[in-house]
């Protein structure tokens, strides 16, 4: 699990601090009327009551106009001036700035060339309860980039933002548990944030509880629930579980089996990369008609998905 953990969890560090859910949080009437404002598309509006509450040195409101400028909404997109109010959003004890200026560091916008700047901005963050500077941080700790690796103080990391809710941050400590990296080894633990993870709609993490439930890894097993939920990550796009999912019906182990849709899941799994020799075979040895009409749904299944994409 650790491998695909690393490579899945570095891939979201440094996402700007919007497509990582963490927009600024109000704390003043102000402040709420311009973030109200913004989350509803009104971003002039947002504009001009950010700006009159910055005036009135509100932390959040600075943070609120920086985001405005990173984005070009309402003004034009000016990433010098989105790096000064972020700094005066930091200045003023923000910690949504100080994230948001730390990923601007990491990514070299606004003239923000200085790692070590960005850490330092991402460490304060996380010990001012920011979850996913926390998150972040402990990433960057579990692969040891900029920072020497530690896999206790990742875990440390992961455990704060975790408790606050943050399902990657849940997914990604249920790993050091499940291979006992930082933490002792505890398949129970690892199963119920896993749990926590999944039903907070992570994808990897309902593919790995959905395993874990179906081979009663840290947890009671149950094939059907296990499969259940396998198949609910299977129709969301994981190549993964459309590959167990096809392992799963081939054998009728939690769901019915049905060459049909076995080799159906078989072909998508495929296409997305995760081929697999012993569903080659058992396809082949299918009459051809259960194989085309396979095969047909499967491109229905891929060519459905790819228009609902945006």
């Amino acid at each position: 699990m650790m491998g695909r953990l690393l490579a899945v969890l570095l891939a979201t560090l440094a996402i700007p601090a919007l497509a990582q859910t963490n927009s600024p949080a109000p704390n003043a009437p102000g402040v709420d009327l311009a973030y109200g404002a913004y989350e509803r598309g009104f971003y002039l509006t947002a504009f001009n009551e950010a700006s009159t509450r910055a005036k009135q040195n509100d932390p959040a409101a600075m943070t609120l106009l920086a985001e405005l400028y990173a984005q070009g909404l309402a003004v034009p997109k000016d990433d010098n001036k989105a790096v000064e109010w972020y700094r005066a959003g930091v200045k003023a004890g923000d910690p949504n700035a100080m994230f948001s200026l730390a990923m601007f560091g990491f990514q070299g916008r606004g003239g923000m060339k200085d790692q070590k700047e960005a850490m330092r901005l991402l460490e304060q963050a996380a010990q001012r309860g920011h979850a996913v500077a926390a998150y972040d941080l402990g990433l960057l700790y579990l692969q040891g980039q900029g920072v020497e690796q530690d896999f206790k103080r990742a875990a440390a990391l992961f455990q704060s933002a975790a408790d606050k809710g943050n399902p990657e941050a849940q997914y990604a400590l249920a790993g050091l548990y499940k291979d006992g990296h930082g933490v002792p080894k505890d398949l129970a633990k690892s199963a119920l944030l896993l749990a926590k993870a999944s039903i907070a709609g992570n994808l990897d993490a309902m593919v790995e509880f959905g395993i874990a439930q179906f081979n009663g890894t840290g947890i009671p097993k149950d094939e059907t629930q296990g499969a259940q939920l396998l198949l609910k990550a299977a129709q969301r796009g994981s190549p993964i579980a459309q590959n167990r999912v096809a392992h799963i019906l081939s054998t009728g182990r939690g769901l019915p089996a049905d060459p049909g849709q076995a080799i159906k899941w078989h072909f998508i799994s495929k296409k997305a990369g995760a081929g697999d020799p012993d569903l080659d075979a058992y396809a082949a040895k299918q009459p051809a008609p259960v194989r085309d009409s396979a095969q047909k749904s499967a491109d229905k299944w891929m060519s459905t998905i790819v228009a609902l994409r945006p």
